[in-house]
């Protein structure tokens, strides 16, 4: 039987199985096997034969957006009229066959822009060009998903289904469960809070699919099955993402005004670049960005070129490594004018952590 077919017949007994108390073991197992046989479909196999077409083209600049939708929603003519990169356009389907890269300029960072092709149903399953796809996604910063505005929600729970299957998870945190693999002791559930899904059976039948039998498990949070599965697999990346919704030349203000009420949620048209400059600040905000400005020792700070960092890597040591690595060993102090100091200057070390705007002069060692 094959992996599809497997998956399958575990989907259909999901299906069937009514969800209680009862059934929350029966069910772990189903997951952590559903969970497994989609990492061995999408783990490429090793060994000769013909190597895979890929679509992944070099990391550059300070962010990566990649643009995931299906096929004529509009993503070649975002790209275009954002970047202004040629990506050929059509009002046909499958137009898009490689990864076209484009770069944009904003508050002085530079962001790589990916229009991935379309992405089709089944692409998890290996259909289409998928796969590759959806590897390429899962590299990036931020993803933008394109909608047409005319059938947003079928199309939206489709791809983030996609995208789920690859172990991308869109705005989410990764769970907050303390776990820890032991050499013996069994298996020790702590919960810190009621839980709804997760007992100690059901955690250990999950964990034996995994061949786990010693662990130190602690949920903070009520939990769920997927959350606990995500943590022993320990391959989930989680990104931010902007649904763009194209095309609202096409209906009504009335009805736009619905759509901004729509949780990251960005309405626009691309064909006549409405609505660019909400899409752009909502793309800073999610990249999570900040700008330093460097001063040279008795001049002027240099606000044409800011080092970019992300605001969770945002300390002086990341500064330093930002512009060049043997900084870090002649490192000696930082004078920094800014929010983030407590009077301007402020003589700090490396740990000190900066906001966005800072000017930071730093001296070496003599």
């Amino acid at each position: 039987m094959s992996v599809l077919q497997k998956i399958a017949d575990i989907e259909q007994e999901m299906a069937r199985t009514q969800k209680n108390k009862a059934t929350n073991a029966h069910l772990g197992i189903l997951k952590a096997k559903l969970a497994k046989l989609r990492r061995e479909l999408i783990t490429p196999k090793s060994g000769g034969g013909p190597k895979e077409e890929g679509f992944d083209v070099a990391k550059t600049g300070d962010a990566r957006i990649g643009f995931v939708g299906f096929p004529s929603v509009g993503k070649s003519t975002l790209l275009s009229n954002l970047a202004g990169v040629y990506s050929e356009v059509a009002a046909y389907e499958f137009t898009t066959l490689t990864t076209v890269p484009g770069v944009i300029r904003y508050k002085g960072a530079k962001i790589q822009l990916l229009d991935l092709p379309g992405i089709i149903e089944g692409a998890k399953d290996g259909k289409g060009r998928g796969r590759q796809v959806i590897a390429v996604a899962r590299t990036c910063s931020l993803i933008l998903i394109v909608l047409d505005v005319s059938k947003p929600l079928q199309h939206k729970r489709l791809i983030e289904y996609e995208l789920e299957g690859f172990g991308i998870r869109l705005n989410k945190e990764p769970p907050n469960i303390g776990f820890k693999k032991k050499e013996k002791g069994g298996i020790n559930l702590t919960s810190l809070v009621p839980q709804s899904e997760l007992d100690l059976d059901t955690v250990k039948q999950v964990l034996s699919e995994y061949k786990m039998h010693n662990a130190d498990i602690t949920l903070r949070y009520d939990a769920t099955i997927e959350d606990l599965i995500d943590v022993v697999e320990g391959n989930r990346v989680y990104i931010p993402c902007i649904y763009v919704l194209n095309k609202i030349d096409a209906i009504s203000v009335e009805e736009l005004d619905i759509i901004y009420k729509i949780p990251h949620c960005v309405p626009i048209s691309a064909h006549h670049k409405w609505n660019f400059d909400d899409l752009l600040d909502k793309i800073w905000r999610y990249l999570n960005l900040i700008r330093i400005y460097t001063k040279p020792k008795g001049q002027l700070p240099d606000y044409s070129a800011p080092i970019v960092l992300n605001a969770n890597s945002k300390s002086v040591d990341d500064l330093c490594i930002k512009i060049h690595k043997s900084l870090q060993k002649d490192f000696k102090c930082a004078l920094v004018w800014g929010s983030s100091a407590k009077h301007n200057p402020q003589k700090v070390g490396k740990d000190h952590e900066l906001n966005d705007e800072d000017v930071v002069q730093v001296v070496k060692k003599i």
